[in-house]
């Protein structure tokens, strides 16, 4: 007798969860220090509210049409909506609108027009600047160099929160590779906060580098099919 889809979603929700609590004993960290956003791109309504009812409040949309269908059908829902893919420029109002948080951010530009498009009545768009630790040219986030300034750009605009910082570092299975790409983005960090800025998230870490993103501070870690299971096939 198979499972159901909610049975699965229960058991891996459970799983990760437990993960999480593992690394975060086995690195020092507080427990509960560590939150988990549930990358739900390309799962169907049933499966968010299934997640929901096991406790789960945090999720992450990639495509912006997508997360606007979600947000209707789940108006009824205590959901916090965060939104992971690249924003493009004609496509900031829909962010600004419609979600909670935006963890991709990087350029000065886009942020100006998030807070000139977030509406007055709504709390202030929390944001994690995305930084390219690892220079690969197919991904997206700030170099290094540029985020001092553009950190402290996001944090003087009226109707944006700068939370902390974001990336989404080469894949590589070696443990010592991993921390070392995450230990970048801690350490960018740290000098921000020497600043002044005060900032409270790292969101880094999947599901084949969460460990080691919890070991160097992650605050937040994204998954998405650990949670979910395999993504529905792609609509043609």
């Amino acid at each position: 007798m198979t499972n159901s889809p909610d049975h699965d979603i229960a058991q891996r929700l459970a799983a990760v969860r437990q993960r999480i609590r593992t690394a975060e004993v086995a690195y020092g960290r507080q427990p509960g220090s560590v939150a988990l956003l549930a990358v739900s791109k390309r799962q169907p309504v049933e499966a968010l509210r299934t997640a929901l009812a096991e406790g789960q409040q945090a999720f992450g949309e990639n495509y912006l049409q997508e997360g606007a269908d979600k947000r209707e059908a789940l108006a009824d829902t205590p959901i916090e909506w965060h939104f992971v893919g690249a924003i493009q420029s004609n496509k900031t109002r829909a962010v600004a609108e419609g979600f909670d948080w935006v963890h991709t951010v990087d350029r000065g530009k886009t942020v100006r027009r998030l807070s000139e498009q977030r509406p007055a009545e709504r709390p202030p768009l929390q944001c994690c600047l995305q930084v390219n630790v690892s220079g690969e040219a197919s991904k997206s986030g700030a170099e290094p160099d540029q985020v001092r300034e553009l950190a402290h750009a996001i944090a003087e605009l009226p109707r944006l929160t700068l939370r902390g910082l974001m990336t989404l570092p080469e894949a590589v299975t070696d443990f010592d590779a991993q921390r070392a790409a995450f230990r970048q983005l801690h350490d960018l960090q740290a000098r921000l906060i020497d600043d002044g800025l005060n900032l409270d998230t790292l969101s880094m870490g999947m599901s084949n580098d969460l460990e080691a993103a919890v070991a160097e501070g992650a605050t937040m870690v994204r998954l998405g099919t650990a949670v979910f299971g395999p993504r529905p096939e792609k609509k043609p």
